[in-house]
């Protein structure tokens, strides 16, 4: 993913609904999404699309009077950055210190620990050498 600028609360919103539905969706399918929870006005969410195209989060293509709307970056990568952003603006970069704000209020419980260990364990097993093919005539 190109470095993309944090989106705003709206654009984010925007992307939301985007990202839950299959590709292409229209702005008139974004607009009936959005608009009973923010009362957007139509205008508004087609603003809201056309700074998330220029700013390069969405393709748009024009099908008869409609125009349509799919993903240039996915939830996924745009979330791993703005985390790692995250991460390294408030907590130099640090795991731990990002451990030790998110439990500051109390101990993590055993799930929360269960999960941790979990990720620790992945995270080991991919890091380590793989012998499957050994060529010490085992």
């Amino acid at each position: 993913m190109s470095k993309h600028s944090n989106l705003p609360d709206a654009e984010f919103d925007v992307m939301e609904i985007v990202w839950s539905q299959e590709p292409p969706i229209s702005s008139v399918q974004i607009f009936n999404l959005a608009s009973p929870e923010k009362k957007w006005k139509p205008q508004t969410v087609l603003t809201l699309l056309t700074r998330l195209v220029s700013r390069g989060f969405l393709h748009t293509e024009k099908k008869g009077k409609e125009r349509f709307y799919s993903p240039i970056v996915t939830r996924e990568a745009y979330l791993n950055r703005e985390t790692g952003d995250f991460v390294k603006r408030f907590h130099r970069n640090s795991l731990m210190g990002l451990m030790n704000a998110l439990f500051s209020g109390g101990k993590p419980n055993k799930n929360d620990l269960d999960e941790i260990e979990q990720w620790l364990e992945t995270t080991r097993n991919a890091d380590s050498p793989r012998n499957t093919n050994s060529t010490n005539g085992e």
